[in-house]
């Protein structure tokens, strides 16, 4: 008797999962906080990827996609994930790998090779665009001019337009990339902080620059960090590389990504309370984003004359890499006219940003 009552006490102690009641709990949903074994984590996890996509119209049958591919947990579990949904569910998609090389030794140069093992393990074809080659320079020869203090805004601007010139080599009709509901909730309050009330309006789209050379989807807006990385890419032993950029160690986005997890710890649904309350602000008509138009150096979409890209890459190769940092217009008026006389030619000092054309 005595035996017996014991069993059924540990028996009535074991935490069962909540959604098939038959397996051992694994784990606990940092999203819902369910307690769930791993089969069914698996399930829901990738059933409610594919149901963003569904009701969200992601994707059209028979259209060439490239996934963003930096060798990180997102876009790892991003390649892996969709690579296995548009095989369950036949979205018809051919899948391409797009990385950008910045040119970040000790950093990108290994993660690349992350990147290439995914390649095989997926059998996805993978294509590689460099800042030397688009741009001149590398990360590294930018930061030892600048320093640390403003290399994140080269380094956005020039990533921008690379992974769309390298989608342009591709001939894709979309690029998908890796930005989860963490990031997505960053960046609303980022705007916010900044007075950005403008880009208020899209930064919760789930698809972007549908105005631009090519449009943008982030399958995993609403897909929390911790379940990317914490759980799925942890439980299925998913190839990443989980080094942070050597050179991003105070971005002012570090201080909004850390006020982010305070409020996850306390609350975890204040990441979507976020992102909801982003999709709902309410923007004045008169406030509105500059009307867009092309580069009249690169052909580059753009607002301006010149095109940020072009702006900053003048700034470097005149040896004045502030000239196109903050508010900075010299290059789009003034100054660009005294770069007219000055270059009358063009070498490797006036490359403009990239060599495709739009």
């Amino acid at each position: 008797m005595e035996e017996s009552a014991d069993g059924k006490a540990k028996k009535a102690g074991a935490r069962l999962c909540c959604l098939c009641h038959q397996k051992k709990a694994a784990l606990k949903r940092p999203k819902t906080l369910e307690q769930i074994c791993r089969e069914c984590f698996y399930e829901v996890f990738e059933e409610e990827i594919h149901q963003v996509i569904v009701e969200n119209q992601l994707f059209k049958p028979g259209e060439r996609i490239a996934l963003g591919a930096s060798g990180g947990k997102d876009s790892t579990v991003l390649a892996y994930v969709l690579s296995e949904l548009n095989k369950r569910h036949n979205y018809g998609l051919d899948l391409f790998l797009l990385s950008v090389d910045e040119g970040i030794t000790g950093y990108r140069d290994d993660s690349l090779e992350t990147v290439k093992r995914n390649e095989i393990q997926y059998g996805l074809p993978l294509k590689i665009v460099s800042y030397k080659d688009l741009y001149g320079w590398t990360m590294d020869e930018i930061v030892k001019m600048i320093g640390l203090k403003n290399n994140c805004t080269f380094c956005g601007v020039f990533r921008r337009q690379a992974l769309d010139r390298g989608a342009a080599l591709l001939k894709v009709d979309k690029l998908a990339t890796g930005h989860n509901a963490d990031d997505i909730a960053e960046t609303v309050l980022l705007n916010i902080l900044r007075g950005d009330i403008a880009r208020l309006s899209r930064c919760t789209s789930i698809v972007t620059g549908e105005d631009g050379p090519i449009p943008r989807c982030k399958p995993f807006k609403y897909t929390y960090e911790k379940e990317i990385i914490c759980t799925y890419a942890y439980f299925k032993r998913l190839d990443y590389f989980s080094t942070e950029c050597i050179y991003s160690p105070n971005a002012y986005r570090g201080f909004a990504r850390e006020f982010i997890k305070d409020l996850e710890r306390i609350r975890p649904r204040a990441i979507l309370d976020i992102i909801k309350s982003g999709e709902n602000f309410r923007i004045s008509t008169s406030t509105k984003m500059p009307e867009q138009g092309t580069c009249e150096r690169c052909g580059y979409i753009s607002s301006q004359k010149w095109c940020k890209a072009c702006v900053l890459l003048e700034g470097l190769n005149r040896g004045l890499p502030k000239l196109g940092i903050g508010r900075t217009r010299g290059l789009n008026n003034d100054d660009k006219k005294d770069t007219k006389k000055t270059n009358g030619t063009k070498s490797i000092e006036s490359k403009q940003c990239g060599t495709l054309d739009f």
